[in-house]
C-alpha cells in the first residue's frame, strides 16, 4: 500500500468515505462442530471484558446461564476501562430532577445530526428505552455517578453521567468485582478468540481459542505471525456473543478502510483494539457496513501518548464554558460544543497551517469552568503536566506563544456572547453555560491533536443484538454482538458518552435472550 504523508493527511482533513463493506460472499468456518473435541462447554461465550460484554454476563448469570469470558489482554476492561466514563442517559433521575427537558425523539435527533443520516434509528430507539435499566445494573453493582450532569457537545440538552472517579474504570472495576465472586461465571485473560465453530447447519455452537496468549505490542494488533497460546476449543450450547470492541489500533485494516489513516497517526484505543473477530464473522457470513468511518477524538493531547489525561479536561472544561484559539492568529475558529467530526475537521485544518504540522490550537478555560466539572478532570492532566495553569491571560498567551492582542480581543468577545446569551461567530450555545465565561483567574489551558478514538463501521445487528448475515439478511444462528464491533448505531460520527450506553444496553440484550 501506497503511504500518505501525514501534512497530505492533515490538509484533507479527518474521516470521510461512505462505501460499504461487505461481509464475506461465502459462509465458510474453520472447523465444523463434528471435526472437534470441545475441551470445555458452557451455555454462552463471550468475546471482550469491556461494558457489552460484562453486562451480558451480568445478566445471563442472573438467568442461571453458565457462562464464559473470554480476554485476550492480560488485564480486563479493553477500550472500556480507559474511557472517561461518561455515559449518555437520557430520562436520568438528576435530569429529571433538574427539571431538563428531554425525549426519545431529541435523543435520536442529535446523533442522527451528528451521524449525518447514516444512523439505524430503530437501535437509537432501543438505547434509550433501556438507558435507565443500564444505569440500574451498574449502580447494582456498586458503581457511583456524579449528580453533576454533562452537557456534551453535539447535545440539545444536559443528559450524560459521569463515573465519580472520571473514568470508564468506575464502572469497569464493579462489574468485574460482581463478576469475580459469581460461580455462574469464567473469565479468562490472555485468552485469544480465532474462529467460530459451527455445526451443519451453520450455527454458531462454539469458538476456537489460545490460552496464555502472548500479545505483541511490536506487532500489529492482529499479527498473523504470532502463534502463541495453546488451542482450546469451547463449546456454546445456546449462542456466542462477540463484544470485542474496534479496530483503532489495527493499523493494516484502518489503512485499508481509509489509506489517509497512516500507521503513525496516534489512537486513544488500547493495543489490542484490532479487527480480528469482526472478520472472523465475516467470514461465516456476517454483513459489516460503514467500516471506512473512522473518528478522530479532538480533545487529545499531543503532548502525552494516547488516550492521555488531558481529554476530560479538553471536553468538558474548555469545550463546554472555554473557547479554543488557533495559536497563529490567537483567534477562535469553530464552535466549541459542535460535534466530534466537525471540531476534529476544524483542528486538522489548523494544525496543518504550519510546514511542520504542528500548530495545535490551544483551549483555554478559567476557574469557574474548573469549579464546575470533577475535580479529577484538572488535577490529573496538572500533574501529568498537559494542561497548565496561570495567574493571567498574557501569561497564558506568552506560554504558548498566541499574538496577544487578538487573543485578548478574543477572550472578550467570547465573554459578552456568553453575556448577551448568543454566539453571532461560530453558533456555540453559550445561552446554556450557565453564565460561566472566560473572566475569573486562575486560568487553564492545553493542546489539542486529534487522535484516532472510534471506528464506526461493523457488524450488522437487529434490535435483539442479533448479527444479520449477508447472504439470507436473517440473524446468523447463534451468534451475537455488542458495542464498537458492530456498526449502524452512530452512523458516519458518534456523539460523545452515546457509546457507553450503546455498549450497555445491547449486551444487557445479549445476556437476556441468548439461549431464551
Amino acid at each position: 500500500m501506497q503511504d500518505v504523508s501525514r501534512r497530505s493527511f492533515l490538509k484533507i482533513s479527518a474521516v470521510g468515505a461512505g462505501a460499504l463493506a461487505l461481509g464475506a460472499s461465502s459462509a465458510t468456518a474453520a472447523q465444523n462442530a463434528k471435526d472437534v473435541k470441545f475441551d470445555e462447554e458452557y451455555d454462552i461465550v463471550i468475546i471482550g471484558t469491556g461494558f457489552a460484554g460484562l453486562a451480558a454476563a451480568i445478566k445471563a448469570s442472573g438467568r442461571g446461564k453458565k457462562v464464559l469470558v473470554l480476554e485476550k489482554m492480560g488485564r480486563a476492561g479493553g477500550n472500556s476501562v480507559i474511557n472517561g466514563g461518561n455515559m449518555a442517559a437520557p430520562m436520568n433521575k438528576f435530569q429529571v430532577a433538574q427539571g431538563i427537558k428531554d425525549s426519545k425523539e431529541l435523543f435520536i435527533a442529535d446523533a442522527v445530526k451528528d451521524g449525518l443520516g447514516l444512523n439505524h434509528t430503530d437501535l437509537l430507539g432501543v438505547m434509550f428505552d433501556r438507558s435507565n435499566d443500564a444505569v440500574d445494573l451498574l449502580t447494582s453493582c456498586g458503581a457511583e455517578f456524579s449528580d453533576k450532569l454533562i452537557f456534551e457537545s453535539g447535545h440539545s440538552v444536559a443528559r450524560s453521567l459521569q463515573s465519580t472517579n472520571g473514568s470508564g474504570s468506575g464502572y469497569i472495576q464493579p462489574m468485574m468485582g460482581k463478576l469475580q465472586n459469581d460461580p455462574n461465571v469464567t473469565i479468562k485473560t490472555r485468552t485469544k478468540f480465532d474462529d467460530f465453530i459451527v455445526d451443519d447447519s451453520g450455527r454458531v455452537v462454539g469458538v476456537e481459542a489460545r490460552e496464555e496468549y502472548k500479545f505483541d505490542p511490536k506487532l500489529f494488533s492482529d499479527d498473523l505471525e504470532n502463534k502463541s497460546g495453546e488451542k482450546k476449543s469451547y463449546k456454546a450450547k445456546d449462542g456466542v456473543l462477540l463484544a470485542s470492541g474496534g479496530y483503532g489500533r489495527d493499523l493494516w485494516y484502518r489503512q485499508i478502510q481509509d489509506p489517509r489513516v497512516v500507521p503513525s497517526i496516534d489512537s486513544t484505543n488500547h493495543p489490542g483494539s484490532s479487527a480480528g473477530a469482526m472478520l472472523a464473522a465475516n467470514r461465516i457470513g456476517a454483513f459489516t457496513l460503514l467500516t471506512s468511518w473512522i473518528q478522530f477524538l479532538p480533545y487529545c493531547s499531543p503532548d502525552e501518548k494516547g488516550f492521555g489525561a488531558a481529554v476530560n479536561f479538553t471536553n468538558h472544561c474548555c469545550n463546554t464554558y472555554g473557547l479554543t484559539v488557533d495559536p497563529k492568529t490567537g483567534k477562535r475558529f469553530m464552535d466549541e460544543h459542535a460535534g466530534r467530526k466537525i471540531k476534529a475537521d476544524a483542528c486538522f485544518k489548523v494544525i496543518a497551517e504550519s510546514e511542520k504540522n504542528d500548530n495545535y490550537p490551544v483551549n483555554v478555560c478559567d476557574s469557574q469552568a474548573v469549579a464546575a466539572r470533577n475535580p479529577v478532570y484538572t488535577s490529573r492532566p496538572l500533574e501529568a503536566g498537559v494542561v497548565k495553569k496561570f495567574n493571567t491571560l498574557e501569561e497564558l498567551a506568552k506560554a504558548y506563544n498566541l499574538p496577544l492582542e487578538p487573543f485578548l480581543k478574543t477572550v472578550a468577545d467570547y465573554n459578552s456572547y456568553v453575556k448577551a446569551g448568543k454566539d453571532p461567530e461560530f453558533g456555540k450555545v453559550v445561552d446554556k453555560l450557565d453564565g460561566i465565561d472566560v473572566s475569573k483567574p486562575p486560568f487553564y489551558a492545553s493542546r489539542t491533536m486529534p487522535k484516532v478514538h472510534h471506528t464506526m463501521g461493523g457488524l450488522e445487528i437487529n434490535t435483539k443484538a442479533q448479527v444479520i448475515s449477508s447472504l439470507t439478511h436473517e440473524p446468523i444462528p447463534g451468534l451475537w454482538a455488542a458495542g464498537e464491533v458492530t456498526g449502524g448505531v452512530h452512523g458516519a460520527s458518534r456523539l460523545g458518552t452515546y457509546a457507553i450506553l450503546d455498549c450497555m444496553v445491547f449486551g444487557m440484550i445479549a445476556g437476556e435472550t441468548i439461549g431464551a
